[in-house]
């Protein structure tokens, strides 16, 4: 058998389909089906798959973004062109195996004793050697020392008296090419049954689409669902605690199809176990299977890695949800010059309309999206340092070097992560559609030495959330940052702090200056609050407030020149009438006044702060979280992947394909036995391998050495092996091939 690369010869009158059979079958077309398919996976496993369309957009934009979806680049391995691909391999390789396989093993089983004295001289490893027994006794001496050498053999009386022995050694190798082979076969038709591909036939023969609308299940048409006995999926269910489900979804391109089980799974418990920082360790669902046909109840518990089979199904615990936890919150209004609040709750995934009562409510609706009970945060400052304080940090030149070698997930900036408790997110949704989501944190955050309720705010899911940081009272609540919104809102109590600030900042004696900066300050607390100088709101209902309202008037109204001294005077007065604007809220709810200190003139800077950001907060009320009853809900992977099992059967034969072809060589060795004239018998020796390498050489000359000694003969005209080269020797019968 010759190397070569072409395929197979078809028979065809076509000369069409002589090439196409050629090229299918050839080793050219299946490495190049391999190296595509290995270009593919390394996309698909550095791309990754199956997320949202906007991630991709955001990424990388909306003109790739449009061409990777187009060539399907988001969902790799279920795509039709890699479907395709590994379908051309397998009929190719296929073609292979039926082509030199039966020629292997033919080669193999054969001994080759059909040549010639003179096909043997022509080998590059021979010896020749004269002794003096007979033909007999050499003949028998050479059998037992080829037995003795692993050989297996053959000897036989030729035409022209002579005695030929032919032995081998390693043949087994030809069938490592075979099971090299098989095993591609059989990895690619084990991926197939694994992939979308009898999902996809299904929808072309018998006429199974996905649905895109979010119907009940129940109410699902047979059209949008698979039979329970689908030899292959892999979907997701969601199961909230004390529930079940019967069914499986399996997200496509267009919508998603129902897969119908042969058991329910009921979730009894889900259970979260975490590190002393906060960060989970465990996850584990306590679930119940109950059995469609018998009724019979199995319990089991799923952890991460460690899924259940039933029923050829594996269930894999995924991740884990909200189950509609039920929460109790305190609406407080964004606008307008009264504080006063409303009891306001709901359940996650259920919507409740904002109480039309409330000052700016429109219509708006809020839609509870998601709660978690447990949020781990890095709670150092912005700089990274080890405290609030920013107090550094010495380091040795080894924990420098340490901190940048190694995981590529290590940080030179110090963290420490800690549980800031229960959030709340949440979508304010307009009578026009449009909708902002929010994230609101239960409990109070330590930010910069400070306490904060942090209310997040984004326009776009895939924006950022943006805070809104309300400084937390004595109370440890919102309540005083309220009343001083509502005061700031109101036109008298501005006029009132304004008037206090001044008499308290310019004697009694100097009555003009005193009235021009009581003056000055109602103008400072009217344009923060988003009014103009008259404290009117705008004819066009935009409320233009807090700093940047300040910064405009700065621009419109004072030379360039002046600009940064003019912006230092109003901050200060807006401080110092927010002060004493701040105390007259106190008065009118019964509080005594706050001492002028350290916490309570951060209290009012960081007040300031707030309010200004509010402006840009866009939603009538902030709801405040006050109680909760959490209901955990498990997210399981399904899988049927009968396919594995040919997976790992094309691993283990891949495996010894490959032992066998790089650690088993196939050896042959030949003897010619003649009588000599005047009595005694010279040999004729011969060697071959497939691959000829040092080794090789070596073992030739042991080979040769050995049967020297046995025979106790002498050499004639013993040939030393020439160093090895690319070209093969030649052999009596034939010649070996490769696979293709």
């Amino acid at each position: 058998m010759s190397v070569t690369t072409s395929g197979m010869q078809s028979k065809s009158s076509r000369r069409a389909v002589r090439h196409f059979v050629e090229l299918v079958s050839s080793m050219r077309f299946a490495i190049a089906l391999l190296v595509v398919l290995a270009i593919a996976s390394i996309i698909g496993t550095v791309l990754t798959q199956e997320d949202p369309y906007p991630n991709y957009v955001n990424q990388f934009g909306p003109f790739w973004a449009d061409i990777f979806r187009g060539v399907s680049l988001y969902n790799v391995y279920s795509a039709w062109w890699f479907m395709l691909i590994m379908i051309f391999l397998v009929v190719s390789v296929s073609l292979c195996v039926i082509r030199n396989g039966p020629k292997m093993i033919a080669d193999m089983k054969s001994w080759k004793d059909r040549v010639r004295e003179a096909g043997l001289r022509a080998f590059h490893h021979k010896g020749e050697f004269e002794v003096s027994t007979n033909r007999a006794e050499t003949s028998v001496a050479l059998q037992r020392l080829s037995g003795k050498l692993g050989y297996k053999f053959v000897a036989r009386e030729t035409n022209n008296g002579a005695t030929l022995i032919a032995a081998k050694r390693g043949a087994l190798t030809k069938l490592g090419y075979i099971s090299a082979h098989v095993a591609i076969v059989v990895i690619c038709l084990g991926g197939l049954l694994d992939s979308n591909l009898p999902i996809k036939l299904q929808m072309w023969l018998f006429n199974k689409t996905p649905v895109a609308t979010n119907a009940v299940i129940n109410d699902i048409p047979p059209e949008h669902r698979l039979a329970a006995t689908n030899p292959t999926f892999r979907g997701y269910a969601w199961v909230p605690e004390g529930q079940f489900v019967g069914t499986a979804i399996l997200n496509q391109q267009d919508g998603s199809l129902i897969q119908d089980l042969p058991f329910s799974i009921q979730l009894n418990k889900f259970i979260v176990d975490y590190y002393s920082t906060g960060m989970p360790k465990l996850f584990a669902s306590d679930i119940v299977v109950i059995d469609h046909e018998s009724g019979k109840r199995i319990p089991a518990r799923i952890e991460v890695n460690k899924p259940f089979t039933y029923d050829g199904i594996s269930i894999y615990q995924s991740s884990f949800q909200d189950g509609g936890s039920k929460l109790d919150m305190t609406a407080w209004p964004m606008s307008g010059v009264s504080a006063k609040t409303t009891p306001f709750g709901g359940a996650i995934g259920s919507t409740a309309p904002v109480n039309p009562q409330i000052v700016g409510a429109k219509g708006e609706t809020v839609e509870f999206a998601d709660f978690r009970a447990i949020n781990v945060e890095n709670v150092t400052d912005g700089r990274g340092a080890v405290d609030a304080r920013g107090v550094g940090q010495t380091q040795t030149l080894r924990q420098a070097f340490d901190e940048r070698l190694g995981s590529g997930a290590k940080t030179s900036k110090p963290t420490d992560l800690r549980n800031v408790g229960p959030s709340v997110q949440y979508k304010v949704r307009s009578t026009d559609g449009q909708a902002r989501e929010y994230n609101n944190y239960m409990l109070p955050v330590d930010v910069g030495g400070q306490q904060m309720f942090l209310a997040g705010m984004r326009v776009s899911p895939n924006d950022p959330f943006r805070y809104l940081r309300i400084p937390a009272d004595e109370q440890s609540s919102v309540k005083q940052w309220m009343l001083l919104r509502a005061a700031l809102a109101t036109p008298a109590m501005r006029a009132e702090a304004a008037h206090r600030f001044a008499q308290r900042s310019v004697p009694q004696a100097s009555g003009d200056l005193q009235k021009h900066l009581e003056e000055s300050a109602v103008r400072v607390l009217n344009l923060f609050a988003g009014v103009d100088e008259n404290g009117a709101t705008p004819q066009n209902g935009q409320m233009i407030g807090g700093f940047a309202a300040i910064a405009t008037f700065i621009d419109k109204s004072v030379p360039k020149g002046e600009q940064e001294k003019a912006a230092g005077l109003l901050l200060r007065m807006l401080e110092g009438a927010t002060w004493d604007l701040w105390q007259i809220a106190r008065e009118q709810n019964g509080m005594p006044e706050a001492k002028v200190d350290e916490k309570n003139t951060a209290f009012v800077q960081a007040s300031i702060n707030a309010l200004s950001d509010s402006f840009l907060y866009g939603s009538p009320v902030f709801l405040q979280l006050e109680s909760f009853k959490q209901i955990q809900a498990s997210v399981f992977q399904l899988t049927r992947a009968p396919g594995k099992k040919l997976v790992y059967l094309g691993s283990l034969l891949l495996v010894l394909g490959i032992f066998s072809m790089f650690y088993v060589r196939e050896r042959r060795l030949w003897f010619w036995i003649k009588d000599k004239g005047e009595g005694g018998a010279t040999v004729l020796m011969a060697m071959s391998t497939a691959r000829r390498t040092l080794d090789f050489e070596k073992e030739f000359a042991q080979t040769r050495d050995t049967v020297a000694a046995t025979l106790g003969g002498r050499p004639v005209g013993a040939t030393e092996a020439p160093p090895p080269t690319a070209t093969a020797q030649p052999e009596p019968v034939g010649s070996h091939e490769s696979t293709r």
